[in-house]
């Protein structure tokens, strides 16, 4: 009779990633991973909470639910409200709209890249944790420390400039926009865009040169093949504020194409699981088990045809080169796709602040009740982001949902957690470095776990082998 003895690893806290979760792997008798699982220790509540208020509060309420996303947040809150309203923002409006977005997943693409996963890439996996971060990086390499810093101030910048608040950001209400743009404030954001780029392409031949030194590490990493969802625009290209869904399959078909987002239940469906607080979604035309798909920037540029500015189209047509034909399916490529999107942003943000009409003062158009529900949606930076309302004939909120990007890619997240787990944690002498390999399995998602309730105060990592019996085997502990 076979040995059914299991151990299991906990890796508590999961590091470098907005927000708190763990990863438990059960080994078997033979020290083999046979099985892993992502557990978000957070609970969220806004949907209930917002029960009983007014809709036009949404706006508002919803920058509040993160500090990286806000502006997602409020796009597809603001797009609901004006789908219960029958209205439509100003042009203006829309080009304030659009820069805000940009620079927000600018901002946040720089977190990602330069503050919480450069540190593997320049310090190594398997280099001193108590280095391994954005100080390690600031001490070695503080040129590129301060590039990070300011290019993620830049995006942050746009948004102040705007609406004077940086984060929870303000000013994007129901039929446009509550603040114009100054001619002082829009000549500021110019001068930003030469150093922009240069630091976004400095980030690009980082991640570029990492592939080309670790190949072998690079095309084996959670690889396994999954659907992709994106919005796109009528061409198929690359968009982040306002388009259609695109659904494609693991071989690149694409299966639902021009999706108006007020149709996301048709295709989407959510289940719970008992070992996290973030449910498992799935495309709900293949059901549960083979409805797995990703969002996000590797999403973005598998479903998209092409990119709308130069730059960006050239590192695009880089990235379709590594699988022709088909999705590029391996999650390290996250950071690679994460880069090639903050150039486009960059490029985009340059384009409308050379639009004439940017300043112009008519940034709202006003509206009222007329429809009892609304459905918005945006391209948060990990990806395709729902607000849902229904209301009565009031207008206060009846129920509202939140489909969240990092809900959306949790299913997958946990299969590649799964994937280099079984690749590179084996036995009972576990080395740190094993595990932060684990850990940047999550970091390629870059989840942003601070949309639910936050924790505070000192958390250190402990690594714990135990036996059925409760006996510790080996313990690792990072401070």
């Amino acid at each position: 009779m076979a040995n059914t003895e299991k151990r299991t690893i906990y890796i508590s806290p999961v590091t470098r990633i907005e927000g708190h979760a763990k990863i438990s792997l059960q080994l078997d008798e033979n020290g083999r991973v046979a099985d892993a699982q992502f557990h978000v220790n957070e609970f969220r509540g806004f949907e209930k909470f917002c029960e009983g208020r007014m809709y036009t509060e949404m706006p508002t309420i919803t920058p509040r639910i993160c500090g990286i996303c806000p502006t997602s947040h409020t796009l597809a809150s603001v797009k609901a409200c004006e789908m219960i309203q029958g209205i439509q923002p100003t042009y203006t409006a829309q080009l304030l709209r659009r820069l805000m977005h940009i620079g927000q997943n600018l901002s946040s693409h720089a977190l990602s890249f330069f503050h919480l996963s450069a540190p593997d890439f320049l310090l190594g996996y398997d280099s001193d944790p108590a280095k391994r971060n954005i100080v390690g990086i600031a001490e070695k390499f503080p040129d590129l420390a301060i590039r990070g810093i300011r290019l993620r101030k830049f995006g942050q910048e746009i948004s102040e400039r705007i609406t004077g608040k940086k984060i929870h950001i303000m000013g994007i209400v129901p039929g446009g926009m509550a603040f114009p743009l100054t001619s002082e404030n829009k000549k500021a954001l110019q001068d930003w865009i030469p150093e922009a780029k240069e630091t976004v392409l400095i980030g690009l031949s980082i991640i570029k040169k990492f592939h080309e030194e670790n190949a072998a590490m690079v095309q084996s990493f959670a690889t396994a093949p999954t659907m992709y969802l994106g919005t796109v625009g009528k061409e198929g290209e690359h968009e982040l504020y306002d388009g259609k869904l695109r659904f494609i399959d693991a071989e690149g078909k694409i299966l639902q194409d021009q999706l108006d987002p007020a149709n996301y239940l048709d295709y989407i469906a959510e289940r719970s699981v008992d070992w996290s607080y973030l449910k498992y979604p799935y495309y709900k035309p293949f059901g549960i088990e083979k409805g797995i798909y990703r969002v996000g920037p590797l999403a973005r540029l598998n479903v998209a045809s092409k990119m709308k500015t130069p730059l960006a189209q050239k590192e695009f047509e880089h990235f379709k080169s590594l699988n022709p034909g088909k999705p590029v399916h391996g999650s390290f490529y996250f950071h690679y796709t994460r880069l090639i999107e903050a150039l486009g942003d960059v490029e985009i943000a340059e384009e409308i602040l050379r639009d004439s009409q940017l300043t112009s003062t008519h940034i709202q158009h006003h509206g009222r009740w007329n429809y009892a529900e609304g459905i918005g949606s945006s391209e948060a930076p990990r990806g395709t982001l729902f607000h849902h309302y229904k209301t009565d004939e009031t207008g206060k909120l009846l129920k509202v949902n939140l489909l969240i990007a990092t809900g959306q890619n949790n299913p997958a997240m946990n299969h590649s957690v799964l994937e280099v787990a079984q690749q590179y944690v084996k036995g009972d002498q576990i080395a740190e470095g094993m595990l932060n390999r684990v850990e940047s399995t999550i970091r390629c998602y870059d989840p942003c776990l601070s949309c639910s309730t936050h924790a505070i105060g000192k958390m250190p990592m402990i690594i714990e082998v135990v036996n059925r019996d409760g006996k510790l085997i080996n313990q690792i502990q990072r401070d």
